[in-house]
């Protein structure tokens, strides 16, 4: 698979981690977030991120700011993206299976780079299970997004 990594400042050291760990696992890695651990501004890393998602320039996408909430919300604003902030595998297991999440985000300040390589194996493991409740729940988020 081809998986877009974006991160600011506070996700940098961990971007780093996460990358060669999701490479190691056989993936592709794209990286668009920040190399350098000057501010700067989320929104602009997780809207990146998520536009190359939604046109399908990559399979899924893996987010990390200081807590993940942020960059996943500004993902969250593209068409077509479901991004949840997992701080364990469980959650990040369970987005893709129930939700169909394309992307992940967790934050760096939050967990740890072993809980991390974790959450990332456990999201991109996962497959969702498709029709019944599952689809019709996605169904329902889609006609809430196309009210917009």
């Amino acid at each position: 698979m081809k998986i877009v990594i974006a991160n600011d400042h506070a996700g940098t050291d961990l971007k780093f981690e996460i990358a060669e760990y999701i490479t190691s696992l056989g993936h592709e890695v794209i990286n668009i977030g920040t190399d350098s651990k000057e501010s700067c501004h989320y929104p602009e890393f997780g809207a990146k991120a998520a536009r190359m998602v939604a046109n399908k320039e990559v399979d899924l996408g893996v987010l990390i700011c200081g807590t993940g909430v942020g960059i996943s919300l500004a993902a969250n604003k593209i068409k077509g993206i479901r991004c949840g902030v997992c701080s364990d595998t469980a959650t990040a297991r369970l987005i893709r299976q129930h939700n169909n999440a394309n992307m992940i985000a967790f934050g760096a300040r939050i967990v740890g780079s072993e809980l991390a390589k974790d959450i990332v194996k456990s999201f991109l493991e996962a497959e969702f299970e498709g029709g019944g409740r599952h689809q019709q729940r996605i169904d329902m988020i889609s006609a809430i997004e196309n009210e917009n």
